[in-house]
């Protein structure tokens, strides 16, 4: 293994359980492939804390069929080349088993090499329906489409009656897609589109979107993107003294947004799962995290931990580390999860899942709306 495969390829076995007279248990490899490094590392963090603790926790209790499961974590940066190159390591690493990736970009290029060969992947995060569009029989999802959040957000803001609304979005293919959901939902709703427009990921610089949306006078913006850009924005609108609100997606909810729009965060609408961590029937689980000092309320880290959880289960009721025949299973069966119950159609996308409508406040602290 070269030098630098093994700064982004780490094994972690996060137990080790003995047999007989000191031999170890057999293992299972998960990888895990998100982005450790990057603009939007800080949604990784959440995807790596999850799977992680569902890990520890599976193997603490015996591990899966008797055998410990081990993670393979990689970074993909959220990059789709990256995430090109770190799962052809998985490939040559053996592993059978993927949570990841998180961004949509990167884990639908990622995809075709896993479904090519013979590997199943959960993703935690991605929302863009064509993931799933494709008829893989090895891919799955522990999180709804942007076919489901944006109806959820383009109807709310319908329910304000807007006068003017302007759509933005980063052009990348999570962003432009659920933009485009809600572009579509508001259109039926009869609300005027003033703009649709796309802006450059990575981007400091949005004087001039701001002029614009000034000069269309809007009463609302949506942004298709994640946090990093719309931070900006959010902080530069307010130097502008552009009156508006703004909405955003999943990809926005994150306490770092505050960091960087500072004040001008507070009252930003977010769509996103519900806040699993408060479920009474998830105490435990929230206290074994807290214990670590880890945050679990973030959108990604309870359904992270159930991608794990759904490989374990899934090798367990095949009774069987064949990809194909976990799959054939997770097609068929009903599972019990932090994030509630969980049952999948042929696509490979669960038959049903909410999202809900937060304030975000300048603490980084939500308040559900709808």
């Amino acid at each position: 293994m070269t030098t630098s495969v093994k700064k982004l390829v780490t094994a972690v076995s996060t137990s080790i359980a003995l047999m007989g007279a000191g031999h170890a248990a057999a293992e299972i490899k998960i990888g895990i492939a998100g982005p450790m490094t990057g603009p939007v590392a800080q949604y990784g963090d959440m995807q790596f804390s999850g799977a992680r603790m569902a890990i520890e926790r599976i193997n603490a209790d015996g591990g899966v069929n008797g055998e410990m499961l081990e993670a393979v974590e990689v970074d993909d940066v959220c990059d789709p080349k990256q995430a090109v190159t770190v799962a052809n390591r998985l490939v040559n690493d053996g592993v059978r088993f993927v949570v990841g990736h998180l961004c949509s970009s990167s884990t639908q290029p990622a995809s075709d090499i896993y479904e090519d060969e013979g590997i199943l992947m959960v993703t935690p995060a991605s929302t863009s329906p064509d993931i799933t569009e494709r008829g893989y029989e090895l891919v799955f999802r522990t999180i709804g489409l942007d076919s489901m959040q944006g109806p959820v957000a383009g109807e709310y803001l319908a329910s304000l009656n807007p006068e003017r609304v302007a759509i933005i979005h980063d052009k990348q293919q999570y962003g432009e897609g659920i933009a485009t959901a809600v572009r579509d939902t508001l259109k039926n709703a009869g609300v005027e589109i003033a703009m649709f427009e796309g802006i450059t990921a990575g981007d400091k610089d949005f004087s001039s979107l701001i002029t614009k949306l000034k000069q269309a006078d809007v009463d609302y913006v949506y942004y298709g993107g994640y946090h990093p850009e719309l931070g900006l924005i959010l902080r530069q609108a307010e130097q502008a003294d552009l009156d508006t609100v703004f909405m955003g997606p999943e990809g926005v909810g994150n306490k770092d947004i505050n960091t960087i729009a500072g004040d001008a965060s507070e009252g930003l609408l977010v769509t996103l799962p519900p806040s699993f961590d408060e479920k009474e029937e998830n105490k435990s689980l929230v206290q074994a995290f807290e214990a670590k000092g880890e945050d679990p309320s973030g959108p990604f880290v309870l359904t992270s931990y159930t991608a794990v959880q759904l490989i374990a289960e899934g090798i367990e009721q095949a009774d069987s580390t064949d990809p194909f025949e976990v799959a054939a299973a997770l097609r068929s069966g009903s599972f019990d999860t932090p994030i509630g119950t969980v049952e999948y159609d042929e696509k490979g996308d669960m038959k049903s899942f909410e999202f809900v409508v937060y304030e975000w406040h300048s603490d980084g602290s939500k308040t559900p709306v709808n």
